[in-house]
């Protein structure tokens, strides 16, 4: 499919710098696609009304890392300023990394990060250019190894916040916790998954009250998720690969429920195609352990996920082509539309939408 036909215009007001206090006071539009579309606005703290008892929630508990790095470049010439976001680690001392500015480095170099630590022992972290890719990413090989290197970029980074954010505002220390969801677990996500960013402890109580079981998965999401489609036509796209899990004990729980006759509930684009990822042809989940580069545009045959709550998306982005896909293309641009017109918040720390598929 042509990729402009995913585009449309959002004013930059609608674009959310902070998310709504208390989480689950975001807004929540409600699109039902039917022969007509139906939409419904409401807020966070309604969402046990608005699913089923037997339903059931899954959710991705990645939990981000301050992964974006500023230091310099050392030991020829002069030392430009260096930023990297790591956004895949490779083994104990090695990551991948997008870099600006990637012209200026080359194999070999070594760059420094930070000044101050408390792990290092002279206050610096140090890495060596192993390799150079596309796109102002390279491997970054780091002077120390494991835990040692975790507690070293903990330090030293900061939250990586998306572009859209990034360009209006630096990130500071609410956004160690604002860019967190409350499922977060498994440390390896350079990306939230932002879906999750809109729950409380009270409205998990609320939903458990109500007989909506909670699961969790593992996406640790990528930077790539903030690349544009580039590609004229969506054919010619392709997704960087996420590594994510599915434990048998999730898996077998699933499956319980769609037997049952409740509805798989994914919190979120991630928790979707680890969900289709772990599926077979005929909807059956199974245990996984792996990478996924999944990418979903309209056409698709879900197997597995009956609803979905997400966040509103960029235009052209794959998140906005996933929805396009759950609910149909024509209904999800006027979803957008009613959503601008009425003043929801859009992207990472915005208000959420829930989606029915389209048969239903």
């Amino acid at each position: 499919m042509r990729t402009d036909l995913f585009d449309f215009e959002l004013p930059a007001e609608r674009i959310a710098l902070r998310p709504a206090v208390p989480r689950d006071c975001a807004r929540l539009l409600v699109v039902r696609p039917g022969i007509s579309l139906r939409l419904s606005d409401h807020v966070m703290r309604d969402l046990p009304q608005l699913l089923r008892p037997g339903d059931a929630l899954v959710v991705n508990d990645s939990k981000v890392i301050p992964a974006r790095l500023s230091g310099r470049r050392i030991g020829r010439g002069v030392e430009p300023a260096v930023q990297a976001t790591l956004h895949r680690r490779l083994d104990g001392s090695r990551w991948r990394a997008f870099v600006k500015p990637g012209k200026r480095l080359a194999v070999g170099d070594n760059i420094r990060f930070g000044s101050e630590g408390e792990v290092c022992f002279l206050g610096e972290l140090d890495a060596t250019v192993e390799a150079k890719g596309e796109g102002g990413e390279v491997t970054l090989a780091f002077a120390f190894h494991g835990p040692v290197l975790d507690q070293a970029i903990a330090e030293r980074g900061t939250m990586p916040l998306p572009p859209y954010i990034a360009a209006r505002r630096e990130a500071d220390a609410r956004d160690r916790d604002d860019y967190q969801t409350m499922f977060a677990h498994q440390e390896g996500a350079v990306a939230a998954p932002t879906a999750g960013l809109h729950f409380t402890p009270e409205l998990v109580a609320a939903l458990e009250a109500r007989g909506i079981a909670l699961h969790r998965v593992t996406l640790h999401v990528g930077a790539g998720t903030f690349l544009p489609v580039k590609a004229l036509d969506t054919a010619d796209h392709r997704m960087q690969a996420e590594r994510g899990s599915v434990s048998r004990e999730t898996a077998d729980a699933l499956n319980a429920v769609r037997r049952a006759g409740g509805r798989l509930v994914a919190v979120g684009s991630t928790s979707l195609r680890l969900v289709e990822s772990a599926s077979t042809a005929d909807g059956t989940l199974q245990p996984f352990d792996g990478e996924t580069a999944m990418f979903i545009t309209p056409g698709y045959r879900f197997r597995a996920t009956d609803v979905m709550l997400t966040n509103f998306h960029l235009p052209r982005s794959t998140l906005f082509m996933l929805v396009a896909a759950f609910c149909g293309l024509e209904l999800m641009q006027g979803a957008y539309a009613h959503a601008i017109a009425a003043g929801y918040r859009f992207y990472s720390y915005g208000d959420a939408c829930l989606l029915l598929r389209a048969q239903d």
